[in-house]
């Protein structure tokens, strides 16, 4: 039942009892009419939880999130990594899952209280879920209000996918069971959401005002909320996208040592790793960064990474970790080796598939590898890139991101050369002064679409496509370092496989409207031809067609728009790709085309 109605017998009478919020601290203001009102003074999220959401398995009926009797699993928690108290970084925000034990309230149902949270920076971020009559809501929203120092307002929409309803494509975790007080464990997926909402840049937030009672006998639970603080001083060097979660035959005890292309360099480094995807932690033993020699040897003595001060960390299933920075000086275009000794096991691991670059593997059982500068111990290689997402430089003028699918991946460049776009719109803004040199990231996955999503979001894969541009958005663009401007260059394999034109320009749309209420400048690129290719037929072309004249014609979606289609198409032919450009296959350019893409972009639409 909604708020929880319980009944007890008084004199044979029943009498019904609401569950209220803890107290907040009661003031009077006073109105415009000289008259006084009661408000109540901000309080720490845990002072208002009143809902019991997780329970032991032995003692089920202790919680009981939904009103119907079901819970979390404290169990399944812990073995994700989410144990009373964790620290948990989702998508560049520092969240605390409750310190709470099973069957205490642990969680707030929003109904318009006012939480404490101060401090500065780009989004706030709550970890959530709903609940609504056997999960039909498929999401609950809100409207909310976050006030500042100065004494301005602003307002958002939080919106929570339901916990067995709502997609795993987005979740931060989900977890295997469903505890019941009643039917046992149910073998069904509880999932938990972090979910951001914008704020006023350079304003300080004094607290936020949670959305009323949704009513409908649904709620909409938060576990915890935090400012997310952005990297101010920091520029995004290296990046790559999670792509999916794939069999890693066991791993234990064994290094990899990565090769990665900086794009912009500076005086200090630190890397990002990210558990997306994954049910449980993974151990990370010891890190280190170097630049890279001939092939597994390094120039000079590899230079140890930590993370909050120690050797390793222990990444909790769906989180990041960001190593401290370090003295380290990063070249500029330049292939870096970064090393991660992994004590194991590892079962799997998020990937990014397409990395079109050799890295190396010690072999297994061989121990920390990460501090030899030689490369002797890396017997063995690989074509993906598992775990490690990102390397920042300190300093610069902050990032680009291109979010795009193979072309802008480098599928079909030559190995190892760097020839992906990115790479040459990197170069070009090294060598110039007339806009700010960013730092470019190249979150291209292969087969990738904008509408839907080829990978589920969940559970060991061969599948490497990715969720969906719009479902990765928040960790490929928004939790980035220090964007200031996405490209946005996709929609190809959504019209080859049966996308309607009008889908796709509504997929953009949310992508660049979201993208702007962050402050991000969007700059779109047209489709490229693909006559040639075995499923590009004439439907296909005209789908693709129809959602080039949307980009062009703009209509204030989007910030700039590069034409990319009219940059590498072939003039007596346009449906078809410039035979100089094409790597063979009709899809994909080569590294003469790519080179073309990277060199066809007006720099200065980058920066407005």
């Amino acid at each position: 039942m909604h708020r929880r109605l319980w009944r007890a017998s008084v004199s044979s009478v029943a009498v019904l009892v609401t569950a209220v919020s803890a107290p907040a601290l009661a003031v009077a203001e006073e109105r415009a009419d000289g008259g006084t009102t009661t408000t109540h003074e901000p309080l720490p999220l845990e002072r208002l939880f009143d809902n019991r959401a997780v329970s032991d398995d032995k003692r089920p009926g202790r919680a009981d999130f939904d009103g119907a009797g079901n819970s979390l699993s404290a169990q399944d928690l812990r073995a994700a990594g989410w144990s009373p108290g964790s620290t948990l970084d989702l998508d560049a925000a520092t969240l605390r899952w409750p310190e709470r034990r099973p069957g205490q309230p642990d969680n707030v149902r929003a109904d318009g209280q006012r939480v404490r949270l101060r401090g500065a920076g780009d989004a706030i971020s709550f970890l959530v879920a709903a609940t609504s009559p056997g999960g039909a809501a498929g999401e609950v929203s809100g409207s909310g209000t976050v006030r500042y120092a100065d004494g301005s307002r602003s307002a958002y929409t939080l919106r929570a996918p339901d916990w067995r309803g709502g997609p795993l494509a987005t979740k931060s975790v989900a977890l295997p069971h469903v505890n019941t007080a009643t039917s046992g464990q149910l073998d069904e997926k509880a999932k938990l959401y972090a979910v951001t909402v914008p704020v006023k840049k350079g304003r300080e937030v004094r607290s936020v005002e949670l959305p009323r009672d949704p009513g409908r006998d649904a709620d909409l639970h938060v576990f915890a909320a935090s400012l997310r603080a952005g990297s101010p001083g920091w520029t995004g060097s290296w990046s790559a996208s999670p792509a999916g979660y794939t069999d890693m035959g066991g791993w234990r005890d064994r290094t990899m040592r990565l090769v990665v292309h900086t794009s912009a360099g500076g005086p200090k480094a630190r890397i990002r790793l990210e558990n997306t995807f994954a049910s449980t932690p993974v151990e990370i033993g010891h890190a280190s960064i170097a630049v890279q020699g001939e092939g597994a040897a390094a120039k000079g003595a590899p230079v140890p990474l930590r993370f909050g001060g120690r050797d390793g960390t222990r990444i909790p299933a769906g989180a990041r970790a960001v190593s401290d920075p370090v003295g380290f000086s990063v070249p500029a275009d330049t292939n870096l080796l970064v090393s991660i000794h992994l004590p194991g096991p590892v079962a799997a691991a998020p990937v990014h598939s397409q990395a079109i670059q050799r890295s190396y593997l010690s072999e297994e059982g061989s121990g920390d590898r990460t501090g030899e500068a030689g490369g002797g111990a890396y017997t063995a290689s690989t074509s993906v890139w598992p775990l490690l997402t990102g390397v920042d430089v300190r300093g610069g003028p902050g990032s680009v991101v291109a979010l795009g699918d193979s072309i802008t991946d480098g599928v079909k460049s030559t190995e190892g050369a760097n020839r992906r776009w990115p790479n040459v719109l990197a170069r070009r803004l090294l060598d110039q002064n007339e806009v700010p040199r960013y730092g470019v990231l190249n979150h291209g996955i292969s087969a990738n679409r904008i509408v839907t999503d080829r990978y589920p979001g969940d559970g060991v894969s061969t599948d490497t496509g990715g969720v969906s541009a719009q479902h990765r958005l928040e960790r490929d663009v928004l939790a980035q370092t220090d964007v200031r401007t996405v490209v946005l260059f996709e929609g190809i394999n959504d019209v080859r496989w049966d996308t309607t034109p009008e889908q796709v320009i509504a997929g953009m749309k949310a992508i660049a409207q979201r993208s702007r209420e962050r402050g991000i400048r969007v700059v779109a690129a047209t489709i490229a031809p693909c006559e040639g290719y075995h499923d590009c037929t004439a439907e296909v072309e005209a789908r693709r067609t129809k959602v080039n004249d949307f980009i062009r014609e703009n209509g204030g979606t989007f910030d700039a728009v590069l034409d990319f289609d009219a940059a590498i198409r072939d003039p007596e032919r346009p449906q078809r790709m410039l035979p100089a450009y094409d790597s063979g296959d009709h899809l994909h350019p080569g590294d003469a085309g790519l080179r073309r893409l990277g060199e066809s972009v007006d720099l200065r639409k980058l920066a407005g």
